[in-house]
């Protein structure tokens, strides 16, 4: 038996190696800690980029944005995205992925200043059709005992917009298309934006109904109030100048904005085009107050007598016999039906060494309710 009994130096040895030992584990721990960090921001990084369905840019587009983008604009190749023409079902073109669509339909909202303001419904089939009240239902007061005598039938219109085929026709060439770099789904996106709003434009205001929206200044007009003219018929103010404005204008603008019934005067606002508006602005009341009122905040609209002001460039200049100013609420005004989906046929055969993009959308537009929009005409 060993009786040795330990010296402070040994003991001192033991004690160091203890703590030897310690240092060593925990930088070993700390290691690892540093090593499973790393591995999960990685799984995180991997899933996050999974996870983000990015229509354009560097990143990984959705599947079918893709498949569509690399198989059938830049290739040509024929994908899974046929879709049936209401007319002729071999005439189809090719259905644009909801993204694709969405970026198109947003980009349109902003550009067409008529279907910014206008009530949009999506339909899935060639046609639309609305029933409206042309008056109230009718009602009665009796006692609490007394019987219920029977009312008169309510009386309804139907609204059926007439529609049309609104198409564009961009164009790039096969070596834009053969650039991986190249942002196709923007690019087409944008130029289909850009054709059909300047269509649409048009169409929204003067349109003739005939494979056409019916603009709006293309409805009957009538100096009638409400609840007098027939129905579809627009009330119009005239401007008191056979040329112009009187020397009262603001009296007219204000006679204009109170034709409206106070109901749509909520969410109302004036359209003009360019050349009305800056003579607009120059209008001043007896004071000599300006009746124009510029907005305060960036990105808030310019005002008129209270209003915001849309600028729709199809609209008339001022003239004889004209009607260069609107104002009512197009929300309740002014109804555009449209199929939600947009075709596109890609054509590289017409224009060589260009390859064509034939986009076509089936867009209906018509007034709703003629009392929520109010015309000013100018005459005497």
């Amino acid at each position: 038996m060993d009786n040795t009994t330990p010296t402070p130096a040994d003991a001192a040895e033991a004690s160091f190696d203890i703590v030897a030992r310690q240092d060593r584990t925990e930088q070993d721990v700390a290691a690892l800690r540093s090593d499973v960090e790393e591995v999960k921001a990685r799984v995180d990084k991997i899933g996050r980029a999974a996870a983000r369905p990015v229509i354009g840019g560097t990143e990984q587009a959705a599947p079918e944005v893709k498949g569509f983008v690399d198989s059938y604009l830049r290739r040509g190749a024929t994908a899974e995205y046929k879709s049936i023409s209401g007319a002729v079902p071999s005439d189809g073109g090719y259905a644009v992925p909801r993204q694709i669509d969405a970026m198109i339909a947003r980009e349109l909202t902003e550009i067409s200043p008529i279907r910014a303001i206008a009530q949009v419904v999506q339909t899935g089939s060639a046609g639309y059709r609305k029933l409206v009240a042309t008056g109230g239902t009718a009602s009665g007061w009796v006692s609490e005992t007394a019987g219920r005598p029977e009312t008169e039938t309510p009386i309804f219109a139907e609204i059926a917009p007439p529609t049309g085929e609104l198409y564009a026709n961009p164009a790039a060439s096969q070596a834009m298309l053969d650039d991986a770099g190249f942002d196709l789904e923007s690019w087409l996106a944008s130029e289909i934006a850009m054709e059909f709003a300047r269509a649409e434009g048009a169409a929204f205001v003067n349109g003739t109904g005939f494979n056409q929206p019916e603009g709006f200044l293309n409805a009957p007009v009538s100096t009638q109030a409400d609840g007098s003219r027939n129905f579809g018929a627009l009330q119009y103010v005239g401007s008191g100048d056979a040329d112009g404005f009187d020397n009262n204008p603001d009296a007219k603008l204000i006679d204009l904005v109170h034709t409206l019934k106070a109901g749509h005067r909520q969410g109302a606002s004036f359209v003009m085009n360019s050349a009305t508006l800056a003579e607009v602005r120059k209008l001043k009341t007896a004071d000599g107050a300006f009746l124009w009122q510029p907005g305060l905040v960036e990105g808030q609209p310019d005002r008129l007598l209270g209003y915001p002001v849309v600028e729709a460039e199809d609209m008339p200049d001022i003239a004889a016999g004209a009607f260069p100013i609107a104002f009512g609420n197009f929300r309740h005004g002014y109804l555009i039906a449209e199929r939600s989906a947009t075709q596109v046929l890609r054509d590289p055969f017409t224009n060589k060494p260009f390859v064509h993009f034939y986009a076509t959308k089936r867009v209906g537009g018509q007034v709703v309710d003629s009392n929520a929009i109010k015309l000013l005409k100018i005459e005497l």
